[in-house]
């Protein structure tokens, strides 16, 4: 027998009402960070960390998704979601009744309410209902084995000790230092760039951006052209009343071999103009990995509280992140259709 929405209502409110005023509630899919500013006895009023932006949520809005919740018997799935309606579904999860599962991108009404679910009072919650995440917080963070990560530490330990508001004052092997570290992350940041993008196009189609914490993306398609032979591009446009002459121009691969044989000057085909820049030589990866692996250790056995401070505010921000990250990637609530 089905509980009247009355009674699932007044749960809800109770459990809105318990968190804390600093809570912070994502979203499932966009993972949009908002806070309940008040709970009333038709909607419950919330507002976006971000933006301030301020919107009600309507009682029978929730009514509506906890009835496609029930109608949907392996879950009701998240994706169906218009976009401004994913933060009914992230409350609706408070409920103890109520699951949200993001691996799957479901929103399930359980059989009996889950009591054992507790709200968590810290700033930011974990939007899957209560689900234990001691084990996550628990688990020993492991170095990424990834060439940009050791890169930006060493970047990071000379931003730290030099003045970047004045480079004019600071010294030349800090600036060739500086320089070179700055080459290094660039390049393998893009490297590290690319690998994001292949497994990304996998995941995000042309019909909707994806969303994280940062930013979000979006699948675009870039149009490349390239001439065809020169025998149907003269062909195709032979009766339009455009001439060879018009078509045909100077070849710039056969310029330069004409220039290595014929003793024609480079300035009297080209306009010929100088710039100077500074491109890095060498690097030495052996004076690099020292000064890394002396950060690591300094670090990790300083009685300092300064150290001290720094490690707590690391574990701190990890934390932080991983709360917030907690899913990945939708004002009144419409169900979109099902496709068939």
């Amino acid at each position: 027998m089905a509980i009247p929405f009355g009674a699932t209502w007044e749960t809800l409110c109770e459990r809105c009402e318990q968190l804390s005023d600093e809570a912070t509630l994502i979203t499932p899919l966009a993972s949009k960070r908002f806070r309940i500013t008040d709970v009333q006895n038709q909607r419950i009023v919330i507002e976006d960390v971000d933006s301030s932006d301020s919107q009600p949520l309507q009682r029978e809005q929730f009514e509506s998704l906890a009835e496609h919740a029930r109608d949907a018997s392996d879950g009701y799935e998240l994706e169906r979601l218009p976009p401004k309606a994913e933060p009914y579904a992230a409350v609706l999860a408070l409920h103890p009744r109520y699951v949200l599962n993001e691996r799957e991108g479901t929103l399930t009404e359980l059989a009996e309410a889950d009591e054992s679910a507790v709200l968590d009072d810290a700033p930011h919650l974990s939007m899957n209902a209560g689900a234990d995440m001691s084990n996550e917080q628990d688990r020993e963070r492991e170095e990424p084995d990834i060439d940009v990560y050791s890169d930006m530490l060493l970047l990071i330990d000379v931003l730290e000790r030099e003045d970047m508001s004045a480079l004019e004052s600071v010294e030349t092997p800090v600036l060739v230092n500086l320089y070179t570290l700055l080459s290094d992350v660039q390049r393998n940041a893009n490297d590290l760039r690319k690998d994001v993008t292949d497994v990304l196009l996998e995941r995000v189609g042309h019909d909707r951006p994806m969303h994280g914490q940062y930013g979000s993306v979006q699948r675009t398609t870039r149009r490349n052209r390239s001439l065809k032979d020169d025998r149907e591009v003269l062909e195709a446009f032979a009766k339009t009343g455009i001439g060879r002459e018009q078509l045909l121009g100077v070849d710039r691969s056969k310029v330069e071999e004409a220039l290595d044989v014929v003793p024609v000057s480079e300035s009297d085909v080209y306009d010929v103009s100088e710039s100077e820049y500074v491109r890095k030589a060498e690097v030495d990866e052996g004076r690099k990995e020292t000064r890394l692996q002396g950060l690591k250790d300094r670090l990790a056995v300083s009685g300092d509280p300064e150290a001290d401070v720094l490690r707590q505010e690391v574990e701190r921000l990890e934390q932080e992140i991983e709360e917030l990250t907690e899913f990945s990637p939708a004002s009144s609530f419409e169900t979109q259709p099902e496709q068939g």
